[in-house]
């Protein structure tokens, strides 16, 4: 549209009440598609629902989206194949043996550590996590709820601090093509760091959740359940079946821990060898996406390897549970599918150019950069995307930071924090439904549980914002 109005904020909205209200999020999403094409088709019903369905298939024509289907495809086999080769329950022994993990609150810890220090790719880092967490959070009666809320907080908030990963080279690129100096790109970045706020903010709460048992709201009810044994709330409808992770099949070798920690490494340390590839030597020119596929693929193949050598299975048995494994993940792929269209579309509708429009007038210092972080979580939790959010606001702040003199830094921060904040409460946002996902959790259940945890680092981050931007 060539000027955006309120009307585009329908939409996303639309998609977002409906996810909330009905937990039908497949549906939710189709209809916030449909009537965003409806609009686009002069509020004629029946050529918008023609056009969304166009739309949804021409997702795939990008190289980028149908690489992040493929990947969700590829890692359903992935996780199928660690859970049936007994290399989730051997690492999980392995722990208890060396009573590393002898209780619930060692659970979680366990799962915010490897949020931390798995810092390759977001997706990567919560499918990780949520793979080796989820037994014993069932185990020791931790809800899969916290479980998502924990590797949810400790992904992408790492991730954004990272430079030499696809979300810094992301970023970087955007910087440039701002007009910011190639030369000065990384060093506005890395000074960028200490001001994210909400990362710093999300990170720190939920190690607290962890070490104080600081269970508000919907979360504590969770608990309380999941501590009578029940796993899942009655007519909840996980993100992944019990039987595409494996924990149900008895083994045909003694479990090993080796059959899950190779294929795992593989996966975490392709990803740079990937953007180093893809970028021709230049890790900041790597390619994201295509790195992510090639290292799930890699890890997948190391897993054959290894089951293939013990003699555990045939090459049939591992095609048969990866089909398994890939099949079980196609309700994440059509939700990835929905929200990339709808993501797409409220690009074209200028959903975020709008938000952007309203408040882009009040630019005086004192109030600049705690309003580039409410706009961008707006924008975000708009369209549920964090990246999407990254490109409409950098090239916005660079030209009004440098026309009021100030140093870009901080707003490249404040962009960055509001477009992770806004993500992490959007329940349209493909980062949340993977950790639902990996968590094996109800995603509507997820959002819910997270949303108070979420709002609390936003405001704890608004609060900050504020008081650096009163001293520039």
């Amino acid at each position: 549209m060539n000027d955006p109005t309120w009307i585009t904020l329908l939409p996303p909205l639309l998609a977002i009440g409906l996810a909330i209200a009905t937990r039908q999020v497949y549906l939710s999403l189709a209809g916030g598609l449909w009537l965003a094409w409806s609009i686009l088709a002069g509020w004629n019903f029946g050529a918008g629902l023609m056009d969304a369905v166009e739309s949804t298939v021409g997702v795939l024509g990008s190289p980028g989206n149908a690489q992040v289907i493929m990947f969700t495809l590829v890692m359903g086999a992935l996780i199928s194949t660690v859970g049936s080769s007994g290399g989730v329950a051997g690492f999980v022994g392995w722990l208890e043996r060396k009573r590393w993990v002898t209780n619930g609150r060692r659970a979680q810890l366990l799962a915010w550590v490897i949020g931390v220090i798995i810092f390759i790719e977001s997706n990567i880092t919560v499918l990780v996590a949520g793979s080796v967490s989820r037994p014993l959070f069932d185990r020791y009666r931790n809800s899969r709820e916290k479980l998502a809320y924990l590797i949810d907080s400790t992904s992408a908030p790492i991730c954004i601090l990272i430079p030499l990963n696809a979300w810094g080279a992301t970023n970087l690129r955007l910087l440039a093509e701002a007009g910011v100096p190639q030369t000065e790109t990384l060093s506005v970045f890395l000074r960028s760091i200490v001001f994210n706020f909400y990362s710093f903010a999300a990170v720190a709460l939920a190690l607290g959740v962890v070490l104080f048992t600081m269970d508000w709201g919907p979360m504590k009810r969770a608990e309380a359940r999941a501590a009578k044994g029940e796993v899942l709330w009655p007519g909840a409808t996980p993100m992944m079946d019990e039987e595409v992770l494996g924990q149900n099949v008895e083994p045909p070798v003694a479990p090993r821990a080796l059959n899950m920690v190779v294929p795992i490494v593989v996966l975490v340390a392709m990803m740079p060898v990937g953007l180093w590839i893809t970028g021709n030597g230049d890790f900041a020119a790597g390619d994201g996406s295509t790195s992510v596929l090639w290292a799930s693929l890699a890890a997948l193949t190391v897993a054959w390897i290894l089951l293939l050598f013990q003699k555990a299975y045939s090459l049939d048995e591992l095609t048969r549970i990866a089909l398994r494994g890939a099949g079980g993940l196609i309700p994440l792929a059509v939700i990835l599918l929905l929200a990339l269209a709808l993501g797409s579309v409220t690009r074209t509708l200028g959903t975020g150019d709008y938000v952007a429009t309203v408040v882009q007038g009040a630019l005086s210092p004192g109030v600049f950069l705690p309003l580039v972080f409410v706009v961008a979580s707006a924008i975000a939790f708009s369209i549920g995307s964090s990246w999407g959010t990254f490109a409409i606001m950098i090239p916005i702040i660079v030209p009004a930071a440098g026309g009021l003199g100030l140093d870009l830094a901080p707003f490249l921060a404040a962009a960055l924090s509001g477009g992770i904040f806004g993500d992490h409460c959007s329940p349209i946002s493909d980062t949340t439904i993977i950790s639902s996902m990996a968590a094996a959790t109800d995603h509507v259940d997820h959002v819910r549980t997270q949303l108070p945890y979420a709002l609390a680092g936003g405001a704890v981050a608004t609060v900050c914002f504020a008081l650096a931007g009163a001293f520039l």
